[in-house]
């Protein structure tokens, strides 16, 4: 006797939104209607598509993870060609050091850096303030100038400095990282924001948060899984495409950096960074991620691995 699958047949649908163009690769994610990647329920829809880290100066990795990289660390332009080489649909360009505590470089260092990295490779762009809302908005805005035409992705756009990221992203066709704290009436609130001062819907992408494999996955996952449930179910103001930084958060984390002090049964340390990372990334996939922002080469290729035979 053959079984039925039960089918939820919902209302809503995520929002398609695109990144590039004007000369770049065009990127389209979103689009689903219904739980991540059960084909049977929806449409198919555009599967989660893979960032990879690049900072504009070399960053304060762990060993295992620079050697992992090599001397591209030490110039962005050959990091993102490095970074398309292994795989990466998007480049995610952080401005470490304009960190007021790192170098505290400004808005005409963030041009010519974006300026390289653009000249570089043909594939879209999220680039990343420090950080510091102050000089988040100086060089947000600089860089925002530089890409004019060639719809990137500014972040981060928090509440304590929505407008200004907001305006340019208006001004200059881009668009906004509305970034919140692991809190889903938060990520709403910011999107009505957001969207009221005339940021088109459809360029706006959740950056809900996330924690790290065994440092708030469980929570982020929730986070993630309520907010598409309640597009589905008809809130406009949630049908916007979501971004997790997975490798970001995974790194930071003392199980992808310690090697010693650690108990014997975690193994060594250059596996299971990689695994901690994979991990973390395939919790964000099935909670609804449609962008991940990825740090290991190898935890890339087993990411993209998974999304391709979920798609298949």
């Amino acid at each position: 006797m053959a079984v039925e699958i039960p089918v939820d047949k919902w209302t809503g649908k995520i929002r398609e939104l695109k990144f590039g163009g004007g000369g770049r690769k065009e990127v389209i994610i979103g689009g689903a209607s219904t739980l991540p990647y059960l084909k049977f329920e929806g449409e198919p829809c555009n599967p989660t598509r893979v960032a990879i880290t690049i900072h504009d100066c070399e960053p304060p990795y762990p060993p295992g993870l620079l050697s992992a990289w090599g001397d591209v660390v030490k110039d962005p332009s050959e990091w993102a060609k490095k970074a398309v080489e292994i795989g990466a649909d998007i480049i995610c360009l952080r401005l470490t050091s304009a960190h007021p505590e790192t170098a505290n470089t400004g808005a005409v260092e963030a041009k010519a850096t974006v300026d390289k990295v653009l000249s570089a490779v043909d594939v879209p762009l999220i680039v990343l303030g420090p950080g510091v809302a102050e000089k988040d908005n100086e060089v947000l805005m600089a860089v925002s100038e530089t890409a004019k035409g060639q719809r990137i992705a500014l972040g981060n756009c928090e509440e304590k400095n929505y407008k200004t990221i907001a305006a340019v992203a208006i001004s200059d066709g881009h668009i906004a990282i509305a970034k919140t704290p692991l809190d889903i009436n938060l990520a709403k609130q910011l999107n009505v924001l957001v969207s009221d001062v005339g940021v088109p819907m459809d360029s706006i992408i959740m950056d809900p948060d996330t924690g790290a494999l065994g440092y708030g996955i469980e929570y982020g996952y929730s986070i993630n899984e309520r907010l598409r449930l309640a597009a589905l179910m008809g809130d406009s103001m949630c049908q916007i495409p979501i971004i997790n930084h997975a490798g970001p958060e995974t790194w930071r984390q003392k199980e992808a950096r310690a090697a010693e002090g650690v108990p014997a049964e975690w193994g060594s340390l250059d596996e299971r960074a990689v695994i901690w990372e994979e991990l973390t990334a395939i919790a964000c996939i099935n909670s609804g991620a449609d962008l991940l922002v990825m740090n290991h080469p190898k935890a890339v290729e087993m990411i993209k691995a998974t999304i391709g035979k979920l798609s298949a």
